[in-house]
């Protein structure tokens, strides 16, 4: 075991796993940025991996480790042998960016892996420092890139005209010449299938589902969480069962039974079932955070003559506002993304929500470009949403989880 804890053993290796990492990724980009061909080079990347992974150890300055990862892959890339091989239409300048890619992708990161262990024998401890270093990276590289990627594919294809996807489907390249051209499937989407009316029917649908939600899990996850009546304990501890029961083994019964009462192909139906859905995760969130809450505020505002209903509404709902908009945000979002039971529902295209109307799209009737674009359209909000209030689905999703 002490052999291989050899900084002259370890550093090569670390270099050439981390560099080849690295060049798949940059090699990926590249390929999609500019509709060239390239690809991994093997000797390459285990000849400046394996350099990188022992100057590593000496050089201090991660600028210098850039600059030689990039001039070495460079200069290999001239001969053919680069860590990054490239085919036909690949410009001079294109394989300097590729350089410096790999160089800042491969140099820095190196330096913090292995800048300041001896290249002579490491104890456990920095061993296991360096080993989860790159599991850490590669981690983050990883799932990074098969989040962008597909969503990357998802605009670029979006853009795309019906002759340029029949020429090339894999030419992910943007031309900015067409200008406002590039949005025509965006428009197409909106003026000819009915978008606008698809996405105020989910906002519409979003909120109504949150606002029931929320007037009955708030109620519930206060009386588990703070009054005491028998059969309390089974509750609180039963509140997530309906989550053992998938969605599919029901969508039957409930299609049934909506087709009998008239319910099916309308937008109450769905107003009535989605809150099913939510209220069990919602009343275990706030239930969590509700137990969290110093109680002596509240028996304050019981002495001062308050009803219970009043400090509720006074003193618990404002101390909750946390857990209440990351609840919100989460009841938000299932909503918008449901799909099985709009699917299933809904026949009519004026009453479409967002999920099913995207899923009219896929046919062989509409060009793909108006898919991807109406995929983008469902994404981009809630996505936009979630970034801008992750901070607090955090606290909600933490809160809920304290035992009390």
């Amino acid at each position: 075991m002490k052999a291989l804890r050899q900084g002259k053993l370890v550093g090569p290796v670390i270099g050439f796993l981390w560099l080849f990492v690295i060049v798949t990724t940059v090699a990926v980009m590249m390929s999609f940025i500019t509709g060239a061909a390239f690809r991994p080079g093997l000797i390459g990347t285990l000849i400046v991996g394996m350099g990188l992974g022992l100057a590593a150890f000496k050089v201090t300055n991660k600028w210098a480790l850039i600059g030689g990862g990039a001039l070495a892959t460079f200069a290999l890339m001239l001969v053919g042998l680069g860590p990054v091989l490239t085919g036909e239409g690949v410009t001079f300048t294109h394989k300097v960016l590729t350089a410096l890619f790999v160089g800042i992708g491969a140099g820095w990161p190196l330096g913090a892996m292995l800048g300041g262990h001896p290249m002579g024998e490491m104890n456990r401890h920095e061993f296991e420092g360096v080993v989860i270093s790159f599991l850490t990276g590669f981690g983050y590289v990883f799932f990074t890139a098969i989040v962008i990627i597909p969503f990357y594919v998802m605009v670029m294809t979006s853009f795309k005209s019906q002759q340029a996807l029949l020429q090339n489907p894999l030419d992910f390249t943007l031309d900015l010449s067409k200008g406002w051209g590039l949005f025509r499937s965006y428009q197409e989407l909106f003026t000819d299938f009915g978008f606008g009316s698809y996405l105020w029917t989910s906002f519409f649908i979003s909120v109504v589902t949150v606002f029931v939600t929320l007037l009955f899990s708030v109620p519930g996850a206060y009386a588990v969480a703070r009054l005491r009546f028998k059969g309390a304990a089974a509750f609180s501890r039963s509140i997530l069962l309906i989550y053992m029961v998938p969605m599919i083994v029901v969508a039957l019964p409930i299609y049934i039974v909506f087709s009998m009462t008239g319910l099916r192909n309308s937008l109450f139906g769905l107003i009535l079932i989605y809150p099913v859905t939510t209220i069990p995760v919602s009343l275990y969130m706030l239930q969590g955070y509700f137990r969290g809450l110093p109680a002596e505020v509240e028996e304050a505002g019981l002495m001062d003559g308050l009803s219970r209903l009043a400090v509720i509404w006074k003193i618990t709902l404002p101390l909750s506002l946390p857990a209440l908009a990351s609840v919100s945000l989460y009841v938000f979002m299932i909503a918008w993304n449901e799909f099985l039971l709009a699917f299933m529902l809904l026949d009519d295209p004026s009453k479409f929500t967002l999920t099913r109307g995207v899923a009219s799209l896929n046919s062989s009737e509409v060009p793909r470009q108006h898919l991807m674009a109406g995929a983008v359209i469902a994404t981009l909000p809630i996505m936009v949403l979630f970034l801008g209030l992750e901070k607090f689905m955090t606290k909600g999703l933490t809160a809920g989880s304290v035992k009390g």
